[in-house]
């Protein structure tokens, strides 16, 4: 008797989600290392952040090929990040609005300080100063925080996946029926 078994190939979306758990993940946690330290998130270690970012998309990639059938296209590894990104900058940027509105409530007071101290660098003067500093009134609070970083974590993703999809795609060479 012959058993037919088929094998469920992954489906984007579902190694997109769960890439996006673990970029989630990992996100919380560099920002809360980052925070508690009081180390500055726009130096350096912004760059870290989206290095982070782009590794956990390859890695992706390289677990939807591995657990399917060892090829992935262009749209595919595309797809795979959208579901990431969705995912990952929801959960990530509703943790930080929690964060900044419950937990540490001097934590845009600290972001305006960092401000002032590199418009003070730039030699700006003080009207300048003031101005600025009322248009990012505008951006810095819990809700604009929160929805920049769920509008601007899907389109950062998107555009570093459709970079890193160039390299980690694999036609299959065989046309699909």
């Amino acid at each position: 008797m012959e058993e037919n078994v088929q094998t469920q190939l992954p489906t984007t979306r579902a190694v997109g989600i769960r890439y996006g758990l673990i970029l989630s993940a990992i996100s919380i946690a560099f920002f809360l290392i980052v925070v508690l330290s009081g180390l500055d998130m726009n130096g350096p270690l912004k760059w870290v952040s989206y290095a982070i970012s782009l590794v956990v998309v390859f890695l992706a990639h390289k677990n939807f090929k591995d657990t399917g059938d060892g090829f992935m296209s262009y749209g595919q590894g595309i797809g795979i990040a959208f579901w990431m990104s969705l995912f990952s900058s929801v959960i990530s940027s509703v943790f930080t609005y929690f964060y900044i509105k419950f937990i540490d409530s001097g934590f845009i007071d600290k972001i305006k300080e960092m401000q002032m101290e590199e418009m003070e660098k730039k030699g700006m003067s003080d009207a300048q100063m003031e101005q600025a500093m009322k248009f990012a009134a505008m951006f810095t609070t819990p809700e604009a925080i929160l929805i920049f970083g769920i509008v601007f974590g899907i389109i950062g993703l998107i555009i570093g996946a459709i970079v890193i999809s160039i390299f980690t795609q694999k036609k299959n060479p065989e046309p699909a029926i």
